[in-house]
């Protein structure tokens, strides 16, 4: 018998106590990068997220679209100015944003995930009011800081047996505002609004490294915040490890900063002993899988 069909097998008999360990869990998953604008890193996802609902999951799928955004607003004219970094989103700005994230992008991966047999939907913040929000920094226009979350509706998707996809365009507490709000910090947030199981942050990189550089693959909060001080987490983790401390604080279990470039990482996370990138949690399970 072909030696790969038997390690296959062996490889689900080995998943079964971590299938039967996320059946039920809401699992938020922030998708971006490099894999949103290659064809077949995006089919690969979306066939993650299809099993993951088909094994009893309840996944989330948040996503970014920077590089498509700025295409857009390149072939508009429309210039972008810069504070501290930060692109200042004014209300040109975030009409493109709005037409990009909420159409373009969303609707990409909503096929993608439909084309690989799963049931999205995709929705925005705005949907039912879904995240609601306030300035992040006056200096940086409609860039939005979430301050009120209502995830009934993908509750019920959940219970329709939907996969939501929601791009992180959000709605302001004054009528006709719209809000660009940051892919990682939206998704922190609807995963903290829900408690879920997992966030698992989808990034360009291995992971949360060390000062030898190497990755580390449990952190507790205390952790990210010496590495932080120390200046070892810095540059664009700073943000990543933020949103998971932020996450943790608002209910949910563990965040997983893991690289999106690998084959199957969401895969490689939840159903084998392996797991993939930098797990953060509260407290370090006595066991040494990384599923409990």
């Amino acid at each position: 018998m072909n030696r790969d069909w038997i390690a296959t097998a062996r490889t689900l008999s080995e998943a079964l106590p971590y299938l039967q360990r996320y059946a039920g869990a809401v699992v938020v998953v922030k998708f971006g990068g490099n894999a949103m604008g290659d064809e077949d890193a995006m089919a690969e996802f979306a066939r993650d997220i299809v099993l993951m609902r088909q094994v009893g999951v309840n996944p989330v799928v948040v996503h970014g679209g920077g590089p498509m955004i700025n295409d857009l607003l390149n072939k508009l004219g429309i210039k972008s100015e810069f504070v501290r970094g930060k692109r200042v989103t004014d209300k040109a700005t975030v009409e493109v944003v709005e037409m990009v994230l909420s159409g373009l992008v969303n609707k990409r991966i909503v096929q993608a995930i439909n084309d690989q047999g799963g049931r999205a939907v995709g929705i925005s913040g705005k949907d039912d009011d879904l995240m609601v929000c306030e300035a992040d920094d006056p200096e940086l226009g409609f860039v939005g800081r979430p301050v009120e979350m209502n995830v009934q509706i993908l509750r019920d998707l959940f219970g329709a047996g939907m996969i939501p996809v929601v791009a992180p365009v959000a709605t302001g507490q004054n009528e006709n505002e719209t809000f660009n709000v940051n892919g990682d910090t939206a998704a922190g947030a609807i995963a903290g609004a829900l408690k879920a199981d997992r966030l698992l942050l989808l990034t360009d990189v291995s992971g949360v490294k060390d000062e030898s550089g190497s990755v580390v693959t449990q952190l507790s909060p205390q952790e990210v915040r010496d590495l932080t001080e120390k200046g070892v987490i810095a540059g664009g983790m700073i943000p990543k490890t933020e949103t998971a401390l932020a996450a943790l604080e608002d209910g949910v279990r563990a965040v997983v900063i893991l690289d999106g470039r690998v084959p199957n990482a969401c895969l490689l996370e939840l159903f084998t002993d392996h797991g993939a990138g930098s797990i953060i949690r509260s407290t370090k399970p006595r066991v040494k899988p990384r599923g409990q």
